[in-house]
């Protein structure tokens, strides 16, 4: 086995630390060729016993629109969907629910939105449901029966294909809000019942001049999760 160089480590650590969620995307196309590559690299992401859970739809040009329409329809007509799972806590809080604050008032405040203009927030909301204008979006399932441990697998594979996107200059949103409107992805796409929908990504390359890109998150320090022993 080759051991990686220096070089190829800052690399990595270039790729991670780049990561951002992008909610505007510029219209330019990605090779299919791209796509696939960066599928393949992701692909090595481990696994329990090297199962490999994870399903990826891949949707571009008329399939893409097919499903953004299927799902905006239903959301401006108030349909919220409905989910499979629980992602967020219930109830909310300390310290998640400042985290939480921070990011979505973070947000609104680089696209000049208050804290009354309800309307705004909704069509920011929507914005998920179009990738953001990405041109490549990507929908992840896994088989029903699977149990907690093959979605922890498949978070690993989610992260790998948004780090391996940066190497190719691109970029990435994950995007959960996507898992309320499963029933509507499954008949776009024509997956099977016994399928759950986890999220969606969008992936393209950024566009720096649109507000929403101007918003970083922050994280806290190690200190805060971390307890160093021996």
């Amino acid at each position: 086995m080759n051991c990686p160089n220096r070089s190829d480590a800052m690399t990595v650590s270039e790729a991670i630390t780049s990561r951002r969620s992008v909610r505007a995307f510029l219209p330019d196309p990605v090779p299919r060729e791209t796509i696939t590559r960066i599928l393949e690299i992701a692909g090595r992401a481990p696994s329990g016993s090297n199962i490999q859970p994870w399903h990826v739809d891949v949707v571009m040009g008329g399939a893409l629109d097919q499903l953004t329409t299927a799902i905006t329809d239903r959301f401006d007509a108030g349909d919220t969907g409905d989910e499979t799972y629980q992602y967020y806590p219930a109830p909310w809080r300390e310290p998640y629910l400042a985290r939480r604050r921070a990011t979505g008032w973070g947000l609104y405040s680089a696209l000049g939105i208050e804290r009354h203009e309800k309307d705004r927030m909704r069509a920011q909301h929507r914005r998920n449901f179009l990738f953001f204008d990405a041109p490549v979006g990507l929908i992840f399932t896994i088989d029903g029966d699977l149990p907690v441990g093959s979605w922890l697998d498949t978070g690993m594979f989610l992260q790998s294909i948004m780090v391996a996107a940066r190497g190719f200059g691109l970029d990435t949103c994950p995007q959960q809000a996507f898992a309320a409107y499963h029933q509507s992805i499954r008949e776009v796409l024509g997956l099977p019942e016994d399928r759950t929908v986890i999220c969606g990504m969008a992936l393209g390359r950024a566009d720096w001049s649109d507000p929403a890109n101007g918003f970083e998150t922050g994280r806290v320090p190690v200190a805060d999760f971390a307890q160093f022993h021996g």
